[in-house]
């Protein structure tokens, strides 16, 4: 059976993003300049309408409303990466760990540049949060959509963790 896909772009604070849906659910989330940027007869036909869960969680993380995404999402890839956006997954909002941390959390501790390279492919930035990895020495490196978007998610999210109420 064939996967129905559709996407459309939207306006964000960091530009605009391709969202991409696979039979209903997230398939891809992709920033301008993206590297790992699939071409574009891939994500299917423009669609007017289906998107409005992902658009409106997307407007209250970037409102500093959301901390969790709960949007249905349709991963493909390898079983290894599909572990490392799982574990990607319970990086709390806000924080950041280092890609030892990330490959010790699948049970891989010595594969860290094998666990980096997955981090790079995730196909859905922003909702499986991997800008929020970062070097071993505390430096950002590299992101998919750039490290000045990179830097503007962190600075973000610790902003809205350190509001006081």
């Amino acid at each position: 059976m064939n996967a129905t896909r559709t996407h459309t772009v939207v306006d964000s604070p960091i530009g605009p993003l391709t969202l991409v849906r696979t039979d209903g659910a997230l398939s891809g989330l992709y920033l301008a300049e993206h590297r790992h940027r699939p071409g574009p007869r891939t994500f299917g036909d423009v669609a007017a309408t289906g998107f409005e869960e992902v658009t409106e969680q997307l407007a209250e993380y970037f409102a500093g409303q959301r901390t969790e995404f709960t949007v249905a999402l349709a991963l493909h890839g390898t079983a290894f990466q599909l572990r490392v956006w799982q574990a990607l997954r319970t990086v709390a909002y806000g924080t950041v760990c280092t890609y030892t941390d990330l490959a010790a959390a699948v049970g891989h501790p010595t594969a860290v540049r094998a666990v980096a390279a997955a981090n790079g492919r995730n196909p859905v930035s922003i909702v499986v949060p991997c800008h929020r990895v970062i070097g071993r020495d505390g430096s950002l490196t590299g992101y998919a959509g750039g490290l000045a978007r990179k830097r503007y998610l962190l600075d973000r999210e610790a902003q809205v963790t350190h509001a006081v109420p």
